[in-house]
């Protein structure tokens, strides 16, 4: 008697490609718009008017209660859209912990931080995205008063480098997935994307601390 030895192999669904598109641009646009708004925040350092300026701009054109709605959500699916290739459950977590440590490729530690501080970026991004919608028209002012009471100091401290970090390493690994960064210049790129984080950390910091000094 015969047996059927065929194998049946599944065509793969376009959808995860797709998927993968819009978790792409998603990252894009939150890329942008994280490295536009630390630069326009940092406008403080020229003084409290040219950031009230700037922040009046956005009140009266209506950017800012038109464009945090859609950056809130835009965030949210990003997360969604990610969330679908990481290791919630314990033993998943513990594999890839494993793997990492026997590949040792900073590749792969990369994506782990990526994903290790979406987690964190999640929670307080949305505390920070509601606290600052939620207190229109921002200000200077009110930016330092926040800053002054001493919990937002230490939240902040602790959401910046987590951010940049993970803005940073997703720069680098679009440039990778998709074609853009190849392996001949991967490490110059690389050194790029680190001297890039360090910049914004930096720049991030020296706010903060005028932020802290500023009169209100």
């Amino acid at each position: 008697m015969a047996i059927d030895t065929t194998i049946y192999v599944r065509t793969p669904s376009g959808s995860a490609a797709y998927l993968d598109g819009l978790q792409m641009l998603t990252g894009v646009g939150l890329i942008t718009f994280m490295w536009t708004h630390m630069i326009l925040v940092a406008s403080v350092n020229l003084g409290a008017d040219a950031m009230n300026t700037l922040a009046q701009f956005f009140e009266d054109t209506y950017m800012a209660q038109v464009g945090g709605p859609i950056i809130a959500f835009t965030f949210l699916v990003h997360f969604i859209l990610a969330a679908r290739k990481v290791p919630f459950r314990a033993e998943q977590q513990s594999t890839i912990w494993k793997h990492s440590r026997m590949l040792r490729h900073t590749d792969t530690w990369l994506w782990l931080v990526q994903a290790s501080t979406a987690m964190l970026i999640l929670i307080m991004g949305s505390i920070h995205i509601w606290t600052i919608l939620s207190d229109l028209p921002i200000s200077a002012a009110k930016s330092a008063a926040r800053i002054q009471g001493g919990f937002w100091l230490v939240f902040y401290l602790i959401l910046l480098p987590m951010v940049e970090l993970h803005v940073g390493i997703g720069f680098y690994r679009i440039g990778v997935k998709w074609g853009l960064i190849k392996r001949k210049n991967r490490k110059g790129f690389k050194r790029f994307e680190n001297i890039l984080t360090g910049i914004f950390i930096l720049i991030g910091l020296i706010t903060i601390v005028r932020f802290m000094t500023l009169s209100i």
